[in-house]
């Protein structure tokens, strides 16, 4: 009955779907309030059918329903309940159902909280809206539909991955696709403003919020995901350039130019249409990630499906989307109003460097992401691109953008002097100085690149804190004075300087990380310990324990240090019968300053077990900056401007004003 139920509102959802993709686009004068409405309420429509199909999917993984196919494949009667229920997006079809919920749910919120926006423009950026949901919704219905039924359904199912069965990957693919989804709305607001003609510091107010959500959204889902594979590989790794990891850090890279662009048009009406494109570009990258995934190109535990025919379906909706948008873009954009000029010395100036910087990091990624696949698909030899290649690509482009995260902010709209924005910093700089020679002086001058890093970290978070001092007026005004501007500062400002902030953290703890960690493998029978970085690890005993739904031999771990205990820790080898698949479960011990990790392996079969100890320096620093990235942003998005937007000037935007 839920799977009939499902299916039925799926139905429903592509049809509500077509109505409003085509409604805004009809042809009748005078009637923009009506067809506004009716999109609108085609939006929140599609949600609660999308809502009614993704409930009845859940319902039937929580009730082990076999007769559908996806549940069989994907679930099991002894597995968890949470896993049950995070068992819904951890396959093909549930989670492309998840994908359009998202994407409903992002429309609706624009029909809910977009009064101020024109009518016109809003429902033309629902009506695009609309038009990527059908073609998602199609896609489901057509290729992977999730409430497929099995004629004879199996006494019980085949569970689900067991490397996906963790607590991370409960909530890691969620935020993941918010992120992704999130920048649809980034597109559709960019290609409604092509098809009206308009472009103005208004359209910037209201398409920022929603490109603010989907890039803090999108920096959880891989700081979660980096932590996920940190302790459950049970390799201490935590970035790989794989390509589906490198499929989230391009739109997030190209989301991130898209957020300071936006503001150049916002303050000053120019770079319009490069900021126009950024929109397409971004959300575009989002669905390359989604063809990875699903076009059965890769072999990856992210990778979701292997039919060629999935595959085929989303490079179609690529093409359409992006390549019909490209086009409009060549059409319209030359006509688009541009802004006043600025100094080379500004902070447009800055901005525009930051946007070239994330591009060229960005392309870098794509090319080492594609090379290998194109050159597998012509037929050619199999090769590899690993952390060598962005070493010398990724790295030298993105060192400067971090050089300029400092000074940027400093400099004056429209013109400045360097000599004087430097001189905002000087104490920024005299820090990463003093930081650079500790370094260099702790390790006898054999780190001069992490010394550099480091520096670069301190230059970061000093400097972005001195860009909330100098506004607050500390020490060169009144102390009532710097109170009563603390509290009228505006929220985005608190967000940028704390976003900038995470960013030197996470570069501090990748250098930290990169230089200073140590590892050791060695077997070992209960009772030896062996030592490293100072610290003693001894194996106490091997145990079998009986989980849930695996059976695990677990290693009790004792760590001291100079005779005294640190800590105990346990490591478990997991057997999952069902899948005949083994799974490692690492036990980790940190101070937010560093982390003692131990994996234990396999046995050799003397009563010896291969067991890895490392000593992670700094590690927890490149998560504690994450999430404080994307803390900042949300505290801009917190920002009263970004909640009420730009004044509603007219239901009818203006004409489209000529090139300049």
């Amino acid at each position: 009955m839920m799977a009939q139920v499902g299916y039925f509102a799926l139905l429903l959802a592509l049809l509500i779907s077509l109505m409003q993709a085509v409604a805004p686009f009809v042809p009748l004068k005078r009637k923009d309030p009506v067809i506004a409405v009716f999109v609108d309420q085609a939006a929140f429509g599609q949600l609660v059918f999308v809502i009614i199909a993704f409930a009845s999917l859940t319902y039937a993984f929580v009730i082990s329903d076999f007769s559908l196919s996806v549940v069989a494949a994907n679930s099991h009667t002894t597995k968890p309940l949470l896993y049950k229920v995070t068992g819904v997006w951890g396959n093909h079809e549930g989670s492309m159902l998840l994908w359009v919920l998202i994407l409903a749910a992002f429309g609706a919120a624009v029909a809910l909280f977009g009064d101020n926006i024109p009518d016109r423009l809003r429902s033309k950026t629902l009506g695009v809206h609309a038009m990527i949901a059908v073609g998602f919704l199609a896609f489901i219905i057509m290729t992977s539909n999730p409430f497929a039924t099995l004629a004879e359904p199996p006494a019980d199912g085949n569970g689900l991955n067991p490397i996906l069965q963790d607590p991370g990957l409960a909530i890691h693919p969620p935020f993941l696709y918010l992120g992704y989804v999130g920048f649809s709305m980034a597109f559709s607001f960019s290609v409604a403003a092509l098809i009206e003609g308009r472009v103005d510091a208004c359209w910037a107010r209201w398409v920022r919020p929603w490109v603010l959500a989907a890039w803090c959204f999108l920096t959880i889902g891989i700081a979660l995901g980096s932590a996920w594979a940190y302790y459950t590989l049970g390799w201490g790794g935590w970035w790989f350039w794989d390509p589906v990891e490198n499929a989230s850090l391009m739109p997030w890279l190209a989301g991130t130019a898209l957020l300071h662009s936006a503001l150049v048009v916002e303050r000053r009406s120019t770079l319009v249409s490069w900021t126009i494109l950024l929109g397409i570009l971004t959300f575009s990258l989002s669905l390359i990630g989604t063809f990875l995934v699903r076009s059965g190109v890769l072999t990856s535990v992210h990778a979701f499906a292997q039919d060629p025919s999935r595959g085929e379906f989303v490079l179609l909706l690529i093409f359409l989307s992006t390549g019909g948008s490209l086009a409009l873009y060549a059409i319209r954009a030359p006509k688009l109003k541009t802004g006043s000029a600025f100094s080379i010395i500004s902070r447009e100036s800055g901005l525009v460097l930051n946007n070239v910087l994330l591009s060229a990091v960005a392309f870098t990624v794509l090319l080492g992401t594609f090379y290998p696949l194109v050159i597998d698909m012509i037929g050619g030899d199999k090769i590899s691109v690993g952390p060598p290649y962005y070493a010398l690509t990724f790295v030298p482009i993105a060192t400067p953008l971090l050089l300029v995260m400092a000074l940027g902010p400093a400099l004056k709209w429209k013109r400045d002097d360097l000599r004087a924005a430097f001189s905002r910093l000087k104490l920024a700089a005299i820090g990463g100085v003093v930081g650079a020679i500790v370094v260099m002086g702790l390790t006898f001058g054999h780190n001069i690149l992490t010394a550099f890093f480091m520096a670069v970290a301190i230059w970061i978070i000093v400097g972005s804190i001195l860009l909330l001092a100098q506004r607050v007026r500390l020490g060169s005004a009144p102390f009532s004075t710097s109170v009563k501007l603390i509290g009228t500062t505006p929220r985005a400002f608190y967000g940028l300087v704390i976003a900038h902030a995470g960013i030197g953290v996470l570069v501090a703890g990748i250098a930290g990380m990169s230089t200073w960690a140590t590892e050791k493998i060695d077997l070992m029978r209960p009772g030896q310990a062996i030592e490293l970085s100072g610290y003693e690890l001894r194996l106490r005993s091997i145990d079998d324990v009986q989980g849930p739904n695996y059976e695990a031999e677990r290693g009790s771990f004792e760590i001291t240090r100079n005779g005294r205990l640190v800590t105990q820790l346990y490591s478990e080898r997991r057997f999952y019968p069902v899948r005949q698949q083994q799974t490692t479960a690492a036990g980790i011990r940190t101070n937010l300053i560093s982390n003692l990790y131990v994996a234990l392996g396999e046995s050799d079969g003397a009563g010896r077990w291969t067991v890895r100890f490392y000593y992670h320096p700094f590690m927890p620093l490149v998560w504690i900056g994450a999430f404080t990235m994307a803390f900042g942003g949300f505290v801009s998005l917190s920002d009263r401007r970004f909640r009420v937007g730009a004044p509603k000037r007219s239901a009818r935007l203006p004409a489209m004003a000529p090139a300049q």
